[in-house]
């Protein structure tokens, strides 16, 4: 089968189109055929190595030293069921699904295989294949990392990078939970974010929230640069500060900082989970959040689509369409 292949670590450039041995589903996975992925932000930073200094060497190992173990990117997919397993109970060839493989990838290549236990789902019956592979990666860390907060009726919470492929479904599904929110992006996609339903929306460029003197029930760091401690400042005694991209050294920081003081701090890496796949399918098909797509590649551009999301201003999702790969 043909894919694109991170050849090693570095610019957009690495990735090229290869023909590779088609996977052949274990007696526990299904085979997917393909019809779009996305370009994450995991996935950009796993083809150029972008990890801290600290956490250089544990990276090395896990992902591969030379080139990436797993060299065939895309954390998250939509497509068709082509055979399964003899083990599988839950699918059949002919479903339609959306998965969230993750680290584990296989986004940019004509097949797949998934494991049947793994982070895959039906596909909402009102997305196309290019929207619903959009929805796996920032909507299940959305739910993630909201969940955990237990959000009531009425309470304030902040978005911090609310325009983003995370963020996006943060604002839509902690409005869903019934709070106030208050998104923080640039200027350029105040509309956008207001659209998804914020209350209020603060233009990083201009105005520091921190600085406002308003107080919050709850803070979600979506994209790992605000400053916690000027979010302690602004965050309620019993309050909680959610990070979808917390660093080894900023998870011991929090860690440190929730000992020290009644606020909860949570970060790390989302899991990916079946059960929230199916709480977005219910919702996307209710109308309560939708996927925002930036902009939609076919993937003999997957250079190009990468050049833009390394940009670090895309809106949403950026999707890539994998029905045919050219050599």
């Amino acid at each position: 089968m043909k894919a694109v292949v991170c050849t090693k670590y570095g610019p957009p450039e690495v990735l090229q189109p290869r023909e590779v041995e088609k996977d052949v589903p274990k007696d526990n996975e299904i085979l997917i055929k393909v019809h779009a992925t996305t370009v994450t932000s995991g996935d950009t930073r796993i083809r150029g190595f972008k990890v801290p200094l600290s956490f250089w060497l544990p990276a090395r190992i896990a992902l591969g030293f030379r080139s990436p173990k797993i060299n065939i990117l895309g954390a998250e997919l939509a497509g068709e069921i082509k055979s399964v397993g003899k083990d599988v109970k839950k699918f059949k060839a002919g479903d339609q699904v959306f998965a969230y493989p993750g680290h584990h990838g296989g986004g940019y290549a004509e097949y797949t295989c998934i494991r049947e236990d793994s982070a895959v789902a039906i596909k909402p019956t009102n997305l196309t294949y290019e929207e619903a592979a959009a929805v796996s990666f920032g909507g299940n860390t959305a739910l993630y990392f909201l969940t955990q907060a237990d959000i009531k009726d009425g309470q304030k919470v902040l978005i911090y990078g609310a325009s983003g492929s995370v963020g996006t479904y943060a604002v839509q599904l902690a409005k869903y939970f019934g709070a106030e929110v208050t998104g923080v992006c640039s200027s350029s996609n105040i509309e956008l974010v207001k659209s998804l339903g914020a209350d209020k929306v603060i233009d990083y460029t201009k105005e520091d929230f921190s600085k406002n003197s308003e107080i919050y029930d709850v803070i979600f760091d979506a994209v790992g640069k605000s400053s916690i401690s000027d979010c302690m400042e602004s965050l309620q005694k019993e309050g909680v500060y959610l990070q979808a991209v917390a660093t080894p050294a900023t998870s011991l920081r929090m860690q440190w900082t929730s000992i020290t003081n009644s606020r909860t701090l949570i970060g790390g890496t989302a899991v990916p989970k079946t059960e929230n796949l199916n709480i977005l399918k219910k919702l996307v098909e209710t109308g309560n959040i939708k996927p925002v797509v930036d902009r939609t590649y076919p993937i003999e551009k997957i250079i190009e689509a990468h050049r833009y999301v390394d940009k670090g201003h895309k809106k949403g999702n950026v999707v890539i369409t994998v029905d045919h790969i050219e050599r």
